[in-house]
């Protein structure tokens, strides 16, 4: 979606990039984490060509969602399906840090597993996961649980 990112660091042979649009975040082991996130798409049954993290703030990530979505309130991600076909997966994600950093806190959890929950759930939803019905959220919660515990 945009193409001018502040601190925009190098893509990697990895399929998946992380960017940081003026936003610290501390997202250690990056290469084993770019890995793992390729790993869920082959147990999902998906072949990943592009993924794109965008780290951000609140204010960056409600002017997408505005701009885009034509909703006007604050949320922790947004997910971008851009794949051309439904047999490979290519996207963007947008993760607001202050909206990861606030849920933390209100749930009780670190900032590094909130952080890494939001990251496995935009993977999902490219993933064809919804979390729309209650139902949808119980099977999104599950998954997301599995990966975490996987990961960290």
């Amino acid at each position: 979606m945009f193409t001018n990112f502040e601190n925009m660091i190098s893509p990697s042979q990895s399929k998946v990039c992380f960017f940081f649009d003026a936003v610290k975040v501390t997202l250690t082991n990056r290469r084993e984490l770019k890995h793992f996130i390729e790993h869920l798409f082959r147990k999902e049954g998906k072949k990943l060509l592009s993924l794109n993290y965008v780290f951000c703030s609140d204010k960056k990530l409600l002017q997408v969602n505005q701009d885009y979505l034509k909703h006007d309130y604050y949320t922790d991600i947004i997910t971008f399906d851009l794949s051309e076909t439904s047999a490979s997966i290519a996207g963007e994600i947008y993760i607001s840090v202050d909206r990861v950093r606030d849920n933390a806190k209100q749930l009780g959890v670190s900032f590094r597993s909130e952080l890494h929950r939001v990251i496995f759930h935009g993977a999902l939803h490219l993933c064809g996961y919804s979390d729309k019905s209650q139902n949808e959220k119980t099977v999104m919660r599950r998954k997301e649980d599995l990966y975490l515990s996987k990961y960290l």
